[in-house]
């Protein structure tokens, strides 16, 4: 198994790019130096695709990670300085797990969490699974044998047992405890009429559609009506993945502005 001069594992997803790096260094801002670095972050793609499948395990779709970790690598490829020594897999890697742990902190939860609950979730768990493996036994520890074992309050540990629950959210399709006849917790809720506010809101978008270029309006027929992949959708038209992100975040941002700034219709229009 051969290695690097600095230690890390050599895969057949690390190109040799140092030389492409130098002359990224060296180039002004503009057309070239883009056309560079898009170039530079394809070659390096194969890798960050390789760490976002190690956390594709934790409920998230494998095809997010692999966008959260390609934009973590679009950082690491504008912010690495070749003249400062050291390869550039070492100075990625980081940044890019970085990005994915990030990600996970703040966008993979089914509820909104404050950091602070979140890391006293974090140390309430990995307490209570050493306790466990300490004590061999599949018996809850208490409160107050966690606090004692973490070196927490009381009042913190059950913040963080609270938030354990708050990873994941309950499905109103979830049969109720002691109900054999399928009855959900959706079957307790009322409802609500929701096909007059589709029709608002697809008449709020679509001049916003209309006024974008064909190419982009293609794009996002390809994403969000064909169910294509930006993978797909990028051997289709002949460009880059990332080229695709770019476009497709560039007009749903350009589109929820405009929704956002322009009066809603108050009724549906007739066409005749």
């Amino acid at each position: 198994m051969s290695a690097t001069c600095s230690g890390v594992r050599r895969h057949d997803d690390t190109p040799d790019t140092a030389a492409g790096f130098e002359r990224l260094a060296s180039l002004p801002k503009g057309p070239e130096r883009e056309a560079l670095a898009e170039k530079l972050v394809e070659a390096w793609l194969p890798m960050a695709h390789r760490l976002a499948r190690r956390y594709r395990n934790r409920g998230e779709n494998l095809e997010d990670l692999e966008q959260v970790a390609a934009l973590g690598l679009v950082k690491a490829v504008e912010r690495y300085d070749p003249q400062r020594g050291g390869a550039f897999q070492p100075y990625a890697i980081p940044t890019i797990v970085g990005e994915l742990k990030r990600y996970f902190r703040d966008c993979a939860w089914d509820l909104h969490v404050p950091r602070r609950v979140q890391e006293l979730r974090n140390r309430v768990r990995a307490t209570i699974q050493d306790l466990a493996a300490a004590e061999g036994t599949d018996r809850s520890p208490t409160v107050a044998r966690v606090a004692e074992a973490a070196d927490m309050s009381e009042e913190d540990v059950v913040a963080g047992m609270e938030a354990i629950d708050s990873f994941r959210s309950l499905s109103l399709d979830a049969e109720l405890a002691g109900a054999d006849d399928g009855y959900s917790l959706a079957d307790t809720l009322g409802r609500s009429e929701t096909r007059y506010d589709t029709v608002l809101a697809r008449e709020s978008v679509k001049p916003c559609l209309n006024r974008l270029p064909e190419r982009e309006q293609h794009i996002l027929y390809l994403r969000f009506f064909r169910d294509m992949t930006q993978a797909g959708i990028a051997e289709e038209l002949g460009i880059s993945q990332m080229h695709v992100s770019r476009l497709i975040s560039r007009s749903c941002a350009r589109i929820r502005s405009q929704v956002e700034t322009e009066p809603r219709p108050d009724r549906i229009p007739v066409h005749a």
